[in-house]
């Protein structure tokens, strides 16, 4: 199976300009592709994985890939997919930004020494060198304005306004693709469907500025946009998008994100985002039909995930994390990993390193009153650490603070708060 019929299997192909001839290029040739990545925040996150593993799965077929930051892009902003403008960062942050991206996608594909080594690459290389003579006169005269409106990008924005500035970005991009051509060879850009006339423009542009000159052949190849069974938001939750950086979203809580994929949603994940293989694939789905009860296949998935963007490390915490919220043994975490479990539960800080349970529950929100704490305690409805405590005078102890900072206290089946010690 070549690396467009794995793709088409995955269901990972909304678009190709010219599928058989890009079938054809792709089997007489090791092909250098590339999709850009602008750099509008700090981190990676996981909307952007798909484009990322689609290079990777390129490189596995042993074609050559380019991941593009966009340094001088990023500075403009694109108006695809967004009813409004974007805001614009100054020039050393989104050189912040760039660099923290390189790190992240270097993580992800194979940088390494090898006649098919991904390379990084940045537009402010080639953008921030034009003066607007050059823009206007060399590229800018390439692009009919009917042409432009015509994209969905701009054509969306017409009734709720659109700046010159981010109505050029389609010019800018198209330069991308004719640099990285005639500097590297580059004939095929990939990225999301809703960048097909940003990269149609590319080809276009391509093949005007060669005027001739030379035969060219380069293609464009979409994704689909990723939808989840249920209507939300593919990478949202309720604490915000699901980053690749471990200090914005931790392992842990990268790893809950996959495991708790819905049944409906599963077995369609593990095609786009694992590298899997497709009777491996079909297994996973029949245990989702047959015993969905078990989460076999999200199980996988999570597993898969957590060490492909982090490590086998952190897939062995985030795992040992989970095991102890589920078997309420909280005793065997440390305090780091009390952190990353217990982050978006409410939390106390305490002065008293050795508080009276009664007197605790009060202060930290726990329990409405001293009577109604007293009632939690004698009902059974109070869990420290793990463990129940039902003695009215009980106070809180050093064996009870884990690693002398924290302390976990439940109430009833499902409400923690973590007590933190000062």
């Amino acid at each position: 199976m070549d690396i467009l019929q794995d793709l088409e299997k995955r269901g990972l192909v909304n678009q190709i300009t010219d599928e058989e001839g890009l079938s054809n290029h792709l089997d007489k040739n090791q092909v250098t592709l590339y999709c850009g990545f602008d750099p509008t925040g700090d981190s990676l996150h996981i909307g952007h994985l798909l484009p990322v593993l689609i290079l990777k799965r390129f490189q596995q077929a042993g074609h050559r890939p380019i991941a593009l930051v966009g340094g001088g892009t990023g500075m403009i902003g694109d108006p695809s997919g967004r009813s409004t403008e974007r805001q614009l960062n100054s020039a050393e942050v989104v050189l912040g930004f760039s660099e923290k991206l390189k790190g992240q996608l270097a993580k992800i594909l194979n940088f390494d020494e090898g006649e098919n080594a991904a390379v990084a690459r940045n537009n402010h290389e080639w953008l921030s060198e034009m003066t607007i003579i050059d823009f206007l006169r060399d590229t800018g005269k390439h692009f009919g304005i009917n042409y432009m409106l015509a994209k969905d990008s701009v054509e969306s924005r017409i009734e709720s306004g659109i700046s010159f500035t981010e109505f050029s970005y389609m010019i800018l991009q198209s330069l991308d693709f004719q640099k990285l051509n005639e500097k590297e060879n580059c004939t095929l850009q990939i990225g999301g469907s809703d960048q097909w006339g940003n990269i149609t423009a590319g080809l276009e542009l391509i093949r005007r500025s060669a005027a001739g000159e030379k035969e060219v052949e380069a293609y464009g190849l979409t994704m689909p946009l990723i939808t989840k069974a249920d209507g939300s938001k593919f990478g949202k939750t309720a604490g915000g998008a699901i980053w690749l950086d471990r200090d914005k979203t931790s392992p842990y809580e990268f790893y809950q994100f996959w495991i708790n994929s819905d049944d409906r949603d599963v077995v369609r994940f593990l095609k786009y985002f694992t590298f899997l293989s497709h009777e491996e694939i079909a297994e996973l789905e029949k245990e989702v039909q047959t015993q969905p009860e078990k989460r076999v296949a999200q199980k996988r998935l999570a597993e898969e995930m957590t060490k492909l963007v982090h490590d086998e490390e952190a897939l062995i915490q985030a795992e040992k994390i989970s095991a102890a919220l589920f078997s309420g043994d909280i005793k065997a975490l440390t305090g780091t990993e009390i952190e990353q479990g217990f982050k978006d539960v409410p939390a106390f800080q305490s002065e008293i390193k050795e508080p009276a349970l009664v007197e605790l529950l009060v202060e930290a929100g726990i329990s409405s009153s001293k009577r109604q704490a007293r009632e939690d305690i004698k009902n059974g409805a109070v869990y420290i650490n793990g463990d129940r405590n039902q003695e009215l005078t009980y106070t809180i102890t050093e064996e009870d603070r884990i690693e002398d900072r924290f302390t976990i206290i439940r109430r009833g089946k499902k409400k923690y708060f973590l007590i933190r010690f000062v």
